[in-house]
């Protein structure tokens, strides 16, 4: 049954100590279920992240990719390009584009794999 509601259990700190060294570093609900059912036990679906990667970890590289400072560096490039300063060709008109689009795929794949909704 995947929708059902889970149950609770009112354990005394001692009553918790117990289980959890008879678990031996089993999450403590499977071992629960193992000496209740069995091996009827049905296993349960693990909470990864799609690609697995730790979502502590992918936050930590959208919070960089926040205080990277790219878009400030993006903006004094394009300030310099409009004042002149910066020689504006094709190939680095191309190079631009190419990085921002890099940066938007960078962001959008961190924050679903988060699975936030930007």
């Amino acid at each position: 049954m995947s929708g059902a509601a889970p149950f609770s259990l009112r354990l005394s700190d001692e009553e918790r100590a117990i289980l959890l060294a008879r678990a031996k570093g089993r999450p403590l609900g499977e071992y629960i279920r193992h000496q209740l059912f069995g091996d009827q036990a049905s296993p349960r679906k693990l909470h990864q992240s799609k690609s697995g990667v730790d979502a502590q970890v992918i936050a930590r590289l959208l919070a960089s990719l926040g205080k990277s400072r790219l878009a400030s560096n993006m903006n004094q490039i394009a300030k310099a390009a409009h004042m002149g300063a910066l020689p504006v060709t094709p190939d680095l008109t191309q190079e631009l584009f190419n990085a921002c689009r890099d940066i938007a795929q960078m962001r959008r794949v961190l924050i679903s794999s988060l699975g936030i909704k930007s």
